[in-house]
């Protein structure tokens, strides 16, 4: 069993902004695979178990908000019976260009409240996340909005476009893992679900 979390804050208000990349990715693949994502306040989250290439696949959507995303992750771990090392977290990153995906086994936050709290809450950096580019605010307009913000109808002919490349992502690391869909996806210019 494998577990693939989507990063994100509850409830419609947040539901179609750029810091729920995460969230919007991990429905998406319910969707594809014909899952519901249920309820299960034991574990703080919305979830559903999918096969992926004959793969056991569980996703997740904390419903803790963004900032306390660890204590939901620790608990599907447990629920689910996966290992650090079986984990996939999706989030959003500013510091990456708009639409560009980049997919690591470990490191640091890089300031993303969501994976330091998943990081405070295992005690542990190693578990992979792919981290989906929303890019960064013009200089008029504060991050906290920016991130919070819907986005425009410009970009969301590229967002639907973003959401295959990291679906296709997801797919490859349930049955690649992570080395092998590095070597696709991390590549700027790559395109489709490889």
């Amino acid at each position: 069993m494998k577990l693939i979390v989507g990063l994100g804050n509850p409830g419609d208000v947040y539901a179609h902004s750029r810091h729920n990349i995460g969230f919007t990715v991990v429905k998406a693949l319910a969707r594809e695979y014909k899952a519901a994502l249920k309820k299960d306040f034991g574990i703080s989250s919305l979830s559903a178990r999918v096969r992926i290439a004959g793969r056991n696949i569980a996703l997740a959507l904390p419903l803790t908000f963004m900032n306390l995303s660890g204590t939901a992750v620790s608990r599907v771990l447990k629920k689910y019976k996966v290992g650090i090392e079986s984990l996939l977290v999706i989030c959003d990153d500013l510091d990456l260009e708009f639409g560009r995906l980049k997919l690591r086994p470990s490191g640091s936050s890089a300031g993303h409240r969501g994976i330091q709290s998943i990081i405070d809450s295992l005690k542990c950096e190693g578990f992979a996340r792919l981290r989906v580019g929303i890019g960064r605010p013009n200089k008029d307009m504060e991050t906290a909005d920016y991130v919070l913000s819907e986005f425009s109808k410009k970009e969301k002919t590229r967002v639907k476009e973003t959401i295959e490349k990291a679906l296709g992502c997801c797919e490859s690391w349930a049955t690649k893992g992570t080395t092998g869909a590095m070597n696709i996806y991390n590549r700027p210019s790559k395109k489709g679900r490889g």
